[in-house]
């Protein structure tokens, strides 16, 4: 055995393989790739700003957790609510109620799970296909309207504990729901790792949108990889919140297979200490006549870092496409770094493209305004600060998520302000 399938299976030697009826070809696949990559490292271009070898060196293993309640994770209380921990399902935290239209599966019970993620090359991908613990399948029926969204959430308890999930989410056509994922870990949760893969598919006219929080903690990891792909005439809206997580990757991959399509991604990422965040999306035009709008802003502060790398594809024979890509960040400590790359791919030539990043510091004229009308330094700062990111949250029109949201910003950062203060 060479010293990559050493490497490899130390640290995945304490996994339970997955029970999971995926494919035996793709779980053998799986395995395989396990045995001959290597981590990426910052040679490998897309992982260029993210150092992910101390993975390598930690010995995860599998298991269950345990969580009493889940009252100080529940974003939306009237919501239905699945919950897992550590990738297990827990029916006595879970109220899975669900409305009419909507019905969900757990992928252990299951005579046979799909997967579409690709493994080739990607390692995490394949580590979650050999190792899943368990997930969710959301069907949501052609002409259904959810008026409450569905929740899920997951919760790492444990030390150095690995939780590989799956979600997948079926939007049938003219169907309009909205789903809450909420990602967090107890504190007794030490050295985890949520390693999570979410597949979507959203339906001819379809409008889907998925509010997502990351609040793990500093010493935890989390990679998740979406891939998304809109019929024609859909509209998908994903908000994703990072406010604590020491090291969170997050890849969005969308496929825009139909005409008239909507796609929006919104990210607000506000760090300290030494945490590591980084943004990878993807999103591919190919067919004609489809928007895209991506906001994505950071508050960077201490030590910690940030990465947001956005690229756009325009096919040859997607004319008439409008995409918008924005990336703004502020650093608010000497030490404090980011790295943004938006990019265009553009091959057809009747197309409204545009994309820019822009990193800076706050106004000190407008601290020393603020000042001056009696606020402190650290007022300023902050009601700066909110203002910077409110077109991100102004996003969310759930407005549970979004007073959910303001209380992790006060319980993190201190932040004294409501929703109520942005408008």
């Amino acid at each position: 055995m060479n010293k990559v399938a050493d490497k490899s299976k130390a640290f995945i030697s304490k996994l339970d393989k997955t029970s999971v009826a995926l494919p035996n070809a793709l779980k053998d696949k799986a395995n395989s790739i396990l045995a001959s990559l290597e981590l990426p490292t910052t040679r490998n271009e897309a992982w260029k700003y993210t150092r992910v070898a101390k993975l390598g060196k930690i010995n995860f293993a599998t298991s269950k957790g345990n969580i009493s309640s889940i009252d100080s994770y529940t974003i939306d209380p009237q919501a239905p609510t699945l919950v897992f921990v550590n990738g297990y399902f827990s029916k006595s935290l879970s109220n899975n109620h669900l409305p009419e239209g909507i019905n969900f599966t757990l992928l252990s019970d299951a005579n046979e799970v799909k997967s579409e993620i690709p493994i080739e090359d990607e390692i995490f991908n394949a580590l979650n296909t050999a190792h899943l613990i368990d997930g969710v399948a959301l069907n949501i029926a052609k002409n259904t309207i959810l008026e409450k969204p569905v929740q899920i959430l997951h919760i790492l308890d444990g030390q150095s504990v690995m939780s590989n999930f799956k979600t997948r989410i079926d939007a049938g056509a003219f169907a309009k729901a909205g789903i809450i994922q909420g990602y967090f870990a107890t504190e007794a949760s030490d050295k985890a790792f949520a390693n999570v893969t979410t597949e979507i598919e959203v339906g001819e006219s379809a409008h889907l949108t998925i509010d997502k929080i990351q609040f793990e903690n500093e010493t935890s990891f989390h990679i998740s990889t979406e891939q998304i792909n809109q019929s024609k005439d859909s509209t998908f809206t994903l908000n994703t919140i990072t406010l604590n997580g020491g090291l969170v990757r997050n890849n969005l991959n969308i496929n825009v297979n139909g005409e008239n399509c909507t796609s929006n991604l919104n990210g607000a990422y506000i760090l300290k200490g030494k945490q590591h965040v980084d943004n990878h999306s993807v999103v591919d035009h190919r067919v004609a006549n489809c928007q895209s709008n991506e906001l994505y802003k950071g508050v960077i502060d201490d030590n910690s870092t940030a990465v947001f790398n956005g690229k756009v594809f325009v096919r040859q024979d997607a004319q008439q496409i409008n995409a918008f890509q924005s990336n703004r960040n502020v650093l608010l400590s000497d030490n404090a770094a980011v790295n943004s790359k938006p990019e265009l791919e553009i091959y057809a030539d009747d197309v409204k493209c545009s994309h820019g990043s822009t990193t800076g510091q706050l106004d000190e004229d407008a601290i020393f305004y603020l000042r001056a009308r009696g606020l402190s330094l650290k007022a300023a700062r902050q009601l700066l600060v909110s203002a910077f990111i409110t077109d991100v949250l102004d996003k969310i029109e759930n407005l549970k998520v979004k007073t959910f949201i303001f209380s992790l910003l006060k319980e993190r950062f201190g932040w004294e302000i409501t929703p109520e203060d942005f408008h």
